[in-house]
């Protein structure tokens, strides 16, 4: 088994200290790669490289157009390495192989759509005094650190890398240790599509040693942080010490608000997995479903039915819907959340045990559906990240409102109902970043990502990203 090297300047090198660590398949508990275990003399070293490359100017001068084109052959080439970075991502992340490709496919669609926004964004002609000329511009800011996790590896690491390259900036990124081969990967192809040396690089390593030596590096202009709002919180203390610009995609514990005239066939099925996907390790999870008394009953009924019919398995079958936890640790994590929801006076419909057979030897954990728990209960306030859902009851609109922003988290979150107008109202109500009306698709790359509250700061995604990445200088100039 070969060791997977660091990625610094154009090339794979070991690990300063030549230090190594093993990535395991969550699915089985195997051993299927080693890497190069990044420090903080590698941080040091990557950040280096990148602060070289953007002052030579290779990149961060030339023409939008040009890094539109290198962007565009990277998404290429993300596409026509498809099923090798699928198989890659779905091994060391513990993803149904399904679920893996379409995420590179939402990949490739990344590094497109900033190819086609870096010649579309610059600055303006303002009007200004009569002796002269008032100009903007938009320039990109230097060094950015990408510091990305383990449940949506490559697609949080294209959120990142894309629209900070698309600007002319230079990229560290540290993918979590858990999940560093398909990043890895991105940078060689990255090499071959155009990008010059020490351009991106990719540094895997312990939070605490690499995340932090590259949040605190003084070269770093910009980091970009999703993860826990607690880590967070702790990222933004550590940047304010030289007024380092940050980014944060943080928890979260959105709400699903289901009214009595919605869908319900429609609504159930779509809430099923808008909770369920990726063994709920997902920020967006709608974990708190909130359901108008009038059909509650019956949606619990057509929910647990749904629930019960979900394909847990291997990740490598076609036909798996839900793969294991990332980690025992996570598992344990979870099953300390339900323990302590059943104490609290909760009650499980279905789930929550830890499936036998083929599947022991895996991290996996049968989706859970709880009942009974008070608005103010653990389970529905703390951020769980793995497959359980607590439903409520509402008696009107005021109350789902007033139950959804009861939260210290506005991250994303559904409304289900047939009345419009109701839709326009409890949407401008709702105290989140994102939201969806009549489905649980709220993430596009068109539409800035990102949350309120201690969900975070900043946005990604969208042209909006693209003003995270960069800065606006004003020049005048006389006309004598």
């Amino acid at each position: 088994m070969r060791t997977e090297g660091l990625y610094i300047d154009g090339s794979r090198t070991e690990a300063a200290d030549g230090a190594t660590a093993s990535t395991h398949d969550p699915s089985t508990g195997e051993v299927i790669a080693r890497f190069a275990q990044a420090g903080t003399a590698d941080a040091d070293r990557a950040v280096r490289a990148a602060d070289r490359a953007f002052r030579t100017g290779d990149w961060s001068r030339a023409s939008a157009r040009e890094r539109g084109q290198v962007l565009h052959r990277l998404s290429q080439l993300v596409r026509v390495h498809t099923e090798e970075l699928a198989q890659l991502e779905a091994r060391d992340a513990g993803k149904p192989i399904a679920a893996a490709r379409g995420e590179m496919g939402s990949v490739a669609t990344t590094f497109a759509y900033y190819a086609g926004a870096a010649d579309k964004v610059g600055g303006q002609t303002l009007p200004g005094h009569a002796d002269g000329t008032l100009l903007t511009f938009r320039e990109p800011l230097g060094v950015c650190a990408a510091i990305v996790p383990w449940n949506f590896p490559l697609v949080i690491t294209a959120w990142k890398v894309a629209p900070a390259l698309a600007m002319g900036n230079t990229v560290v990124v540290k993918p979590a240790e858990l999940t560093p081969l398909t990043a890895l990967r991105l940078a060689e192809l990255a090499t071959e599509a155009g990008l010059p040396d020490g351009v991106l690089n990719v540094v895997p390593g312990p939070g605490s040693k690499v995340g932090d030596a590259l949040v605190r590096h003084p070269l770093v202009r910009k980091v970009s942080f999703t993860g826990s709002t607690e880590v967070g919180t702790r990222v933004m203390q550590a940047a304010a010490e030289d007024i380092t610009r940050v980014s944060l995609e943080l928890g979260g514990k959105s709400a699903n608000l289901v009214f009595a005239d919605a869908d319900l066939e429609a609504c159930v099925d779509s809430s099923v997995f808008s909770v369920f996907d990726n063994a709920g390790q997902d920020c967006c999870a709608r974990s708190r479903m909130l359901i108008e008394r009038d059909v509650f009953d019956e949606f619990v009924e057509r929910f647990v039915d749904r629930v019960e019919r979900l394909r847990v398995g291997p990740t490598g079958d076609e036909a798996t819907e839900i793969g294991p936890l990332i980690s025992p640790g996570q598992r344990e994590s979870v099953e300390a959340h339900l323990q302590g929801a059943l104490e609290d006076g909760a009650r499980c419909l279905t789930g929550g045990q830890r499936p036998d057979g083929p599947l022991a030897d895996g991290n996996y954990l049968v989706p859970a559906v709880l009942v009974g728990a008070e608005p103010a209960a653990r389970i529905v306030q703390e951020e769980v990240f793995g497959p359980v859902v607590a439903l409520l009851p509402f008696d009107d609109e005021p109350e789902a409102v007033a139950l959804a922003n009861d939260s210290v988290y506005g991250l994303s979150g559904s409304i289900w109902t047939r009345d419009v107008g109701r839709a326009l109202r409890v949407a401008r109500h709702v105290e989140t970043g994102m939201l969806s009306v009549n489905t649980s698709s709220s993430v596009h790359i068109e539409a800035p990502f990102g949350g309120m509250k201690q969900s975070g700061i900043g946005r990604e995604q969208g042209l909006p990203a693209l003003d995270h990445y960069s800065e606006l200088k004003s020049v005048f100039i006389a006309n004598d």
